[in-house]
């Protein structure tokens, strides 16, 4: 079968699916920090599960608000529109795994995310490793207009999160989260303020 171009619609498509699975994870992340103030005694903040809570946030609306730029993607494919939906759901898997459904084997946030941490590191290796596949489907010229800071920014992340789920050191994830969030919002301010 011959391929196509892309149409408009086809990219208004791909949005709507991605928008879907996009709301579902900022959805449980709110819902799940509301119980904070809804149960204040019975729900206790843990720093680093919130600034994890925190910098997903961020990376989700982040990752929506940069998407546009699939808008130059010529041709679209079931592998490409595959690959984007797996993408989201790991945002949305991640969520859960921030705030799941029940925590009654557990006797705070604190113990939860311990137990948890290698599975939610690993989840964000992933997510840094599929930024990447996705940065460059937007095409060479995307890609390298992001400079050298993107990639080594991307493979320290990596590194970092690896480094996070043998070590179990809080100090170490605490460092970590405010760097990963603090990071991230100096690099959304410099290179996202604005559209193309």
């Amino acid at each position: 079968m011959p391929v196509e171009l892309s149409h408009p619609e086809h990219f208004v498509h791909v949005r709507i699916i991605i928008g879907m699975v996009l709301g579902i994870s900022l959805s449980r992340l709110i819902v799940g920090l509301s119980e904070f103030i809804q149960h204040p005694k019975r729900k206790k903040i843990y720093p680093i599960h919130l600034g994890w809570v925190l910098y997903l946030f961020l990376t989700i609306i982040h990752f929506w608000w940069y998407e546009f730029s699939l808008a130059k993607v010529q041709v679209w494919s079931f592998e490409l529109y595959f690959f984007l939906i797996f993408f989201t759901s790991v945002f949305a898997l991640m969520a859960s795994l921030l705030f799941p459904s029940s925590m009654d084997e557990y006797r705070d946030f604190e113990d939860y995310f311990q137990a948890r941490r290698r599975s939610f590191y690993i989840l964000f290796v992933l997510v840094q490793f599929m930024d990447v596949v996705d940065t460059a489907l937007k095409g060479k010229t995307y890609f390298l207009s992001l400079g050298i800071e993107y990639p080594l920014q991307q493979g320290a992340l990596i590194l970092l999160a690896l480094a996070a789920i043998v070590v179990p050191g809080k100090r170490y994830q605490a460092v970590f989260v405010f760097l990963a969030l603090i990071y991230k919002v100096l690099w959304i301010f410099r290179l996202y303020d604005v559209l193309d």
